[in-house]
């Protein structure tokens, strides 16, 4: 039965169908388009106002090019929902970012349309261009290689990297710059002024764009007059804007700006892009959210605005009447403001997560000591360096799945010069539906081998606070890591006077008799609760939060396995090289004879769905704790049970 909302988007099931329409019909298929995504993000969440504006450019790119032939490779994915549509995942689509059903990017392993993974900005160029010179080796001439990236993305160095080796490969590689001048926070820098130069300079691009087809018109006889024709074009390029020649001087043809929601125009330059040969940037301008007119209004707030009414556009809150704890990110985001009111050497760092971090409290309130460096982990890190090399208290506040990117910093700009940046590594754990490429499971594992650096993570936001003041303080002379996760936190009066925390020790929650339990930040909590159900069973728990991964609590451990034969450890990140392995190495240099149950992410990707959905799915939740407890003392549970058997 066919929709009658959707007529023609109804008919599409993947591009082939898309190609057979009239291309006059193109608008109302991006009407339609647009409907749908506000239809199902609306009752579903999702990212939203990235795919809304560039429903006309995924509809015209999948018109012209013979996709999945032709490359089409999405930077970052959040703008993806059209593109999954489109591409036979339309009925499935209200399954988007859901336990076991559709990714919220694209995923090699759910379509052949989705050419390259993504998640993390600014690797469209680099993959496309690889995917271009693969096609030239195998002598697909034919071949078309397609990178969207956005205005925000562009500003990494992996994506200048890219636009450098582009311009002299010689492929078929066109670089689509989506230009709506944000990323998720407004876009900085002196990119970002250029671009708006670029959008300006219409007289420009006008008169250029006639004066080349009048070059490219004259007849070139001999090598001579090819040498004055070249000479030609490249001092037009120069005289005509002074500063309006960055991508071609790269050797990129350079094609803007074009009005990213004209379709049929679209379809026209793309159409004219495919014949020209070598590495060209086609600059198309977008609104984000367009077509959702708050959305367009408000494009942090739209960028992921969860459940949403879309006749009014009201977003629905969760309203509760008692106190609720705040988001561990919140906590980070004022408490470093009450410190930097303290200390004046204090100042924060962000690459481009101003609002998913927090930090744009302080930028509110000290936009002088705040600084959003775009998307630049590495740049972040190595900045974050030399204001500690001069004396200055440096947070670097980084998702830790973003952290990845500036791993080569950390070692040999922070730690090998035992500069003090305090890291504090938003996001540590699971992460929920943006999944496998945001889950901030690695980190201690990659920092935990790296010499004279603290790795910290709070159970509670008291604890976070407390972490935040010690590692502030001026005896504290090498780097501190502070992990906490994505989310609420436990305590609703969190905010208590400033206690500073021994580097090392960790505190004991509750001693027990039959089994330890280690933690290491939130999941604490979870065990807390394990120890509870636990006594109501019969068997007692003891449960220490270790604070510390490095440098462990020695004496406590001692005491632990002086104390304890069976031991549980628990921690939201990867088992390999976390919390566990570091206890297990303590037993076995201290010759130790204990059996340790390790707790966390299972070596293997885990894919997304809600926090809760993939804290039971790696075994580490209250009653994941509670299994492994009872699996650990099977011969006491089973004596429990043969007591109370015979009672009744």
């Amino acid at each position: 039965m066919k929709n009658i909302e959707f007529p023609l988007l109804d008919q599409i099931n993947f591009p082939a169908d898309l190609r057979k329409i009239n291309r006059s019909e193109l608008p109302q298929l991006c009407a339609e388009l647009r409907s749908f995504i506000i239809d199902t993000v609306s009752l579903n969440g999702g990212h939203f106002g990235a795919s809304l504006g560039v429903v006309e450019l995924t509809a015209a790119l999948h018109y012209v090019m013979n996709t999945p032939y032709d490359q089409l490779v999405w930077d970052v994915g959040h703008q993806a929902y059209g593109h999954k549509i489109l591409t036979g995942r339309k009925n499935q689509f209200h399954t988007n970012r859901k336990y076991k059903g559709l990714s919220g990017f694209p995923r090699r392993n759910e379509s052949d349309y989705d050419t390259f993974g993504t998640g993390h900005s600014s690797t469209s160029i680099s993959a496309a261009l690889g995917m271009a010179l693969a096609a030239k080796h195998k002598g697909q001439h034919d071949k078309q290689h397609i990178a969207v990236i956005g205005d925000g993305a562009i500003t990494a160095g992996l994506a200048f990297e890219a636009l450098n080796h582009a311009g002299v490969s010689n492929t078929n590689l066109i670089v689509i710059l989506n230009d709506n001048c944000m990323s998720i926070d407004q876009n900085v820098g002196a990119l970002k002024e250029y671009l708006t130069h670029l959008t300006l300079s219409k007289t420009y691009n006008k008169i250029r764009r006639k004066l080349g087809k009048t070059l490219d018109k004259i007849p070139v006889v001999g090598e001579l007059s090819k040498d004055i024709l070249n000479h030609a074009k490249a001092g037009l390029k120069s005289a005509m804007a002074e500063h309006a020649n960055f991508f071609e001087a790269l050797n990129m043809r350079y094609f803007g700006t074009v009005d990213g929601h004209d379709v049929l125009k679209l379809a026209e330059i793309l159409e004219d892009l495919k014949a020209i040969p070598g590495p060209k940037l086609l600059h198309v301008v977008t609104t984000k959210g367009k077509g959702f007119l708050p959305a367009e209004e408000e494009k942090t707030l739209w960028h992921f605005p969860g459940l949403f009414d879309k006749v009014t556009g009201e977003i629905h809150k969760k309203v509760s009447t008692e106190p609720q704890p705040p988001k561990y990110q919140d906590v980070f985001g004022h408490t470093i403001i009450e410190l930097a009111e303290l200390n004046e050497k204090i100042v924060g760092i962000t690459p481009a997560m101003l609002s998913g971090s927090s930090l744009k409290f302080m930028m509110e309130k000290m936009p002088g000591r705040t600084f959003d460096v775009g998307i630049c982990e590495q740049h972040a890190v190595t900045l974050s360096a030399g204001f500690a090399s001069q004396g200055l208290k440096a947070f670097c506040n980084i998702y830790s799945s973003f952290m990845q990117r500036g791993y080569d910093q950390m070692i040999h700009d922070v730690v090998l010069q035992r500069l003090p940046v305090i890291f504090c590594l938003d996001r540590g754990g699971l992460v929920g539906e943006d999944g496998a490429t945001h889950h901030g499971i690695y980190d201690i594992a990659y920092s935990r081998c790296l010499p004279d650096v603290i790795i910290s993570s709070p159970m509670d936001e008291a604890e976070l606070r407390n972490l935040m003041y010690t590692a502030q303080l001026d005896k504290m002379d090498r780097p501190f890591i502070i992990r906490y996760p994505r989310g609420q936190g436990m305590m609703p009066d969190w905010k208590r006077p400033f206690e500073e925390i021994e580097i090392g020790t960790g505190r004991v929650i509750r001693e027990g008799r039959d089994i330890a339990i280690l933690s290491f930040g939130h999941p604490g909590n979870f065990a807390n609760e394990a120890c509870d159900q636990l006594e109501k069973e019969g068997i007692s728990a003891g449960l220490f939060d270790m604070r510390f991964v490095k440098p462990l609590d020695e004496k406590l451990l001692h005491r632990i396995f002086q104390n304890y034969h069976q031991l549980i450890t628990v921690e939201d990140a990867c088992q390999v090289g976390g919390l566990g392995t570091a206890v297990v190495e303590f037993m076995a240099a201290h010759k130790y004879h204990a059996e340790v149950h390790i707790l966390g992410v299972p070596d293997r990707i885990i894919e997304h769905g809600k926090v809760d959905e993939l804290y039971k799915e790696c075994e580490y939740d209250r009653e994941g704790i509670v299994a492994a407890a009872r699996a650990c003392l099977r011969e006491k549970v089973l004596t429990i049970k043969l007591m109370r058997h015979e009672s009744f």
